[in-house]
């Protein structure tokens, strides 16, 4: 996990100066009891019965208004928008009425990260799915428009910043024009996509768009579960995703698995493809849920009820800092900055990417 924000002004230093903040979901007992034991495609159809036949209660597309105020809100209340990192929209008053947009910055909308043309015939609910549409920046969601997700150089556009791209594909498999989001939110996306080719498992194979196989399983085309796996492994679960998870859960009934158990992606599409899912094995276990992670005076602390070692690295894999011990670890910074931290006992690691 990260603590990941927008590059927006000095708001990253007003958010780490806030109270600690505990890093693990509230995931109902016995939510997951269904996937123990399960593999592969089982595992993922196992998920599918857990996230779709179990209380999914459809927002509406009008209704995405009003839950953005609780699933997308920074902490000055403003819009999240992952499209643009400077745009600093207002709920209601900057929503899109159906004039204005033309400038980046100007008016937000509701941008299916999955388009809407690639599967509206088949599925209605997932128009309003709340793990699929999002708050963004008008004019970048439109010149998005439908094209997949992949990675380019970005000469046809770029946003304020180059924070998001669109251009011809440069990530192996294909060759057509894609979008490319900011680094910083290509795993949310990746997540997102896991979510809907699980949630969805039962329509799948209708859906269209360049992304997908035609199938139920893998579902993807393997360019594109090479992609989503390379985004998803760099771009780690955070305290963003965590709380949306929490949030959406209220509005819709369900949860995105794969925020609460990143390590399923493995199992299913990636390299624990034909290994048993153990849940009483996973990072979610009861020893280590009481880990949290702040700032003080210049320091990362960490809490812990169990004894850990602590390693805090920077983005060129160099170990900055290491300490091991239980209650409060103060694991000191000298700048701002991005660092890796991994928390590690003897059964669980966890790593979180920070940034200062």
């Amino acid at each position: 996990m990260k603590i990941k924000y927008f590059v927006y002004q000095s708001i990253i230093s007003l958010f780490l100066a806030l109270s600690t903040y505990t890093l693990w979901a509230q995931i109902p007992n016995g939510y997951y009891d269904a996937i123990e034991g399960k593999k592969d495609k089982d595992l993922k159809t196992a998920l599918y019965q857990i996230i779709s036949n179990n209380g999914f209660k459809v927002v509406g597309y009008s209704g995405l208004w009003d839950a953005y105020k609780d699933t997308d809100a920074r902490s000055d209340g403003k819009v999240w928008d992952m499209y643009s990192n400077t745009s600093n929209f207002t709920f209601v008053t900057d929503q899109d009425k159906g004039s204005g947009g033309t400038i980046e910055g100007d008016k937000y909308n509701r941008e299916h990260s999955f388009p809407q043309s690639w599967f509206e015939k088949a599925s209605g609910d997932m128009k309003s799915d709340l793990f699929n549409v999002y708050p963004t920046d008008k004019l970048v969601n439109n010149k998005r428009s439908n094209y997949p997700y992949g990675e380019t150089n970005g000469e046809i556009y770029k946003s304020d910043n180059s924070f998001s791209k669109l251009g011809t594909c440069t990530f192996p498999g294909y060759s057509g024009t894609v979008f490319e989001p900011n680094d910083q939110y290509k795993g949310d996306f990746a997540r997102s996509y896991f979510y809907i080719a699980t949630c969805y498992e039962d329509v799948f194979p209708q859906f269209g768009g360049e992304m997908t196989a035609g199938n139920s399983y893998p579902g993807y085309k393997d360019w594109v579960i090479d992609l989503l796996l390379k985004w998803h492994r760099n771009d780690q679960v955070d305290s963003k995703e965590i709380d949306r998870n929490e949030a959406v859960q209220k509005k819709q009934h369900n949860r995105n698995p794969f925020i609460d158990y990143p390590e399923l992606v493995e199992y299913i599409w990636g390299n624990k493809k034909g290994t048993a899912f153990n849940l009483s094995a996973s990072i979610n276990q009861a020893d280590m849920n009481s880990i949290h992670v702040s700032t003080r005076e210049g320091s990362i602390v960490v809490t812990t009820s169990v004894p850990v070692h602590v390693f805090l690295y920077n983005t060129y894999g160099t170990l900055i800092q290491f300490q091991n011990g239980e209650g409060e670890i103060y694991i000191p910074t000298n700048q701002s900055g991005i660092y890796i931290l991994k928390i590690q006992n003897d059964k669980h690691i966890i790593t979180q990417k920070i940034r200062l």
